[in-house]
């Protein structure tokens, strides 16, 4: 069942992370198109600032996304000050470099607290109102790492992996109450993700790791010359919001088309070359 309450066809979003990259251009261009949207971050007053909003369109939150609760404030309070929640965009998260032996377990599970509990949180807080409605859209943000990891990128990717893992499941699971799912796949885009606040490296380097030291090294000289425009970003996933029939797996970039496809070339070939092994499994007699 489609939205047919909406004013000239106009949605209420719910996004994260929303004071600096995909966030804040999704929330400028939504609020300049005269949408709706509740906007979360760490740093209430750096969104309000980023944004220069200050209309009854906008609402600014801030919210903890690794605390349930702080989470469920923010979709009831959406919800209490729009009548309902249409689109929902799981932005939130932030990179982590360093091969395993080099993080330490805290370092990693605060990385999943956002970048996958913090989806988590927003799926399960906004679940019952979209149920209810019986339409909306998830649309949550991995990357190309979640399909073609790089070297010294391995938490990053696991979490990556994990949002695309339960994105595809999720899909199967809400379909029946007309609610849609998508998975966005970006490369590099010209955001600040390579930045301080946006990006964590291990602060305790093993000599041996050359390659991991190499790849971080060629990946901070990106920062501000990446090939994708956020902008373009946004309005493509804005455009998907419309769709009748959204894609479940987007990806965003030629960067990260080439390695996505890449990657089906790899799997595709190690697959049918252990074939013979692989269906070799069943009992005998």
């Amino acid at each position: 069942m489609k939205n047919t309450n909406n004013n000239e066809n106009k949605k209420v979003w719910f996004i994260t992370g929303a004071s600096k990259g995909f966030g804040l251009s999704l929330v400028k261009q939504l609020l300049a198109d005269g949408q709706k949207v509740a906007a979360t971050s760490r740093y209430v007053a750096s969104l309000v600032k980023a944004t220069g909003e200050t209309s009854e369109n906008f609402l600014p939150l801030h919210v903890n996304l690794a605390d349930e609760n702080s989470v469920a404030e923010a979709i009831q309070a959406t919800y209490n000050t729009f009548n309902r929640i249409d689109v929902v965009i799981n932005n939130a998260g932030y990179g982590i470099g360093g091969s395993i032996e080099e993080l330490t377990d805290e370092e990693a599970r605060e990385s999943f607290d956002i970048n996958v509990f913090g989806t988590l949180n927003v799926i399960r807080a906004v679940m019952p109102f979209m149920r209810a409605q019986r339409w909306g859209h998830i649309i949550n943000i991995s990357s190309i790492a979640g399909i073609a990891p790089g070297t010294g990128w391995a938490l990053y990717a696991a979490t990556k992996f994990a949002v695309i893992g339960l994105s595809e499941v999720l899909a199967e699971d809400v379909k029946e109450f007309g609610i849609k799912v998508t998975v966005v796949a970006p490369g590099a885009f010209r955001t600040n993700f390579l930045a301080a606040d946006s990006l964590v490296l291990t602060q305790s380097p093993i000599d041996a790791y050359q390659d991991v030291r190499n790849t971080h090294a060629r990946y901070l000289q990106m920062d501000g010359q990446q090939i994708g425009d956020p902008e373009k970003a946004a309005a493509a996933m804005i455009k998907i919001a419309d769709d009748e029939n959204p894609p479940l797996h987007l990806l965003l970039g030629e960067d990260a088309y080439n390695r996505a496809m890449a990657k089906l070339l790899v799997l595709d070939k190690e697959f049918r070359l252990n074939e013979e092994l692989s269906k070799s499994m069943a009992y005998q007699g």
